[in-house]
């Protein structure tokens, strides 16, 4: 009785600590860099305009028109990019189906090569293979998963991917504009509110990486920092020019 208490608490050790980062980043990392993208194209470009010696209200408007910009050709981007791997992946599921409805041996029996190459005895893989032949849609997954490496019940939405990306990157670009909407008539709390929404971004990061929150926060703000005052140097030097 002694061991096979030793065994569960040891199954259950395992079970609780055997775990993994997420490592494609599910949900957490496109809303991220999306909105960390915001954030320093839209600081970026009002510290470049600031750098002109232009008003605050011109600052504004091009914070705005910026962030409007920005978010729009994200989610056109993104909905088109996503509609078109989901189309692609969708014409190979239709061959992928016709070819298990003509010729399902030769399909079975490419199946049961792929578990034999895989290290599976020939005889367990044939078997492996008419069993799971016998289910249409369940052979169209796995002959999509083992040949092409997607999930066909689990295909990216454009509708969603566009519409996540809007909000996100609009979350960020929002950021260094909000003081001058709350009464703000100086460049530095933007730069401010800008820099401290960096380096929160930067340490999110951290949680699918294998970083940790400060270093990856402190070299988003920097790359960030730099960025934005690059583009005010050359704002200034337009600025002038120009002017």
């Amino acid at each position: 009785m002694a061991i096979i208490e030793t065994e569960a608490a040891l199954h259950e050790a395992h079970r609780d600590n055997h775990t993994h980062r997420d490592v494609n980043g599910g949900w957490l990392r496109p809303a991220v860099f999306g909105a960390m993208d915001g954030l320093v194209s839209n600081l970026a470009l009002m510290t470049g305009v600031a750098g002109g010696a232009v008003s605050h209200q011109t600052i504004v408007l091009s914070g705005l028109a910026g962030l409007s910009a920005g978010a729009f050709s994200m989610a056109a981007g993104e909905y088109t990019s996503v509609a078109s791997q989901r189309e692609l992946v969708e014409a190979e599921l239709d061959v992928e189906r016709r070819e298990l409805r003509k010729h399902p041996k030769d399909e079975e029996a490419e199946l049961a090569a792929l578990y034999e190459a895989r290290g599976v005895e020939p005889e367990l893989a044939r078997a492996v293979a008419e069993q799971l032949s016998r289910d249409p849609e369940l052979a169209l997954e796995i002959h999509a998963r083992e040949e092409l490496g997607i999930d066909p019940g689990d295909l990216p939405s454009p509708i969603v991917a566009a519409v996540s990306s809007f909000g996100s990157f609009a979350l960020g670009a929002l950021l260094p504009v909000l003081p001058y909407l709350l009464g703000a008539t100086a460049l530095w709390p933007a730069v401010l509110l800008a820099l401290v929404g960096l380096f929160l971004c930067g340490a999110v990061v951290a949680r699918v990486t294998a970083r940790s929150w400060w270093f990856s926060g402190l070299r988003q703000l920097a790359l960030g920092g730099a960025a934005a005052g690059v583009t005010y140097a050359l704002g200034s030097f337009f600025g002038t020019a120009v002017g």
